[in-house]
């Protein structure tokens, strides 16, 4: 019997906890975070469908949480993998200001409570 089918929501619940139990910390955190920079890049536009997919406060909100998330976790994750994450939000934040008709004041952008100012 398969487990994943979409009508046996117990045992799928149970495979995925077991799934996400076998990765470890750095690989979680490294993922989620380039989902998040992969949403905050299109809800800046920049993506083929550009117009479509713009939508700054949902961009916002996207980076603010990314830089939560990758400030607090970069003592663990160690330099080589916290650079890369921090060089990926420090882009979105740029391409956040670039996609503003009025930009934020430095320092106070999206993220920048945790990253400092960007310029």
């Amino acid at each position: 019997m398969d487990t994943q089918q979409p009508g046996n929501d117990d045992a799928f619940g149970a495979s995925a906890a077991r799934d996400l139990a076998e990765v470890n910390a750095v690989e979680l955190i490294s993922t989620v975070s380039v989902h998040l920079l992969s949403a905050a890049a299109l809800r800046c536009g920049l993506s083929d469908d550009a117009e479509d997919a713009k939508d700054l406060d949902e961009a916002r909100t996207i980076i603010n949480a990314l830089a939560a998330l990758v400030t607090a976790a970069a003592p663990d994750l160690g330099d080589v993998h916290a650079r890369a994450l921090r060089d990926g939000l420090r882009s979105v934040q740029l391409a956040f200001r670039e996609a503003s008709d009025f930009p934020d004041p430095r320092g106070e952008g999206p993220g920048e409570k945790y990253t400092g100012a960007v310029s």
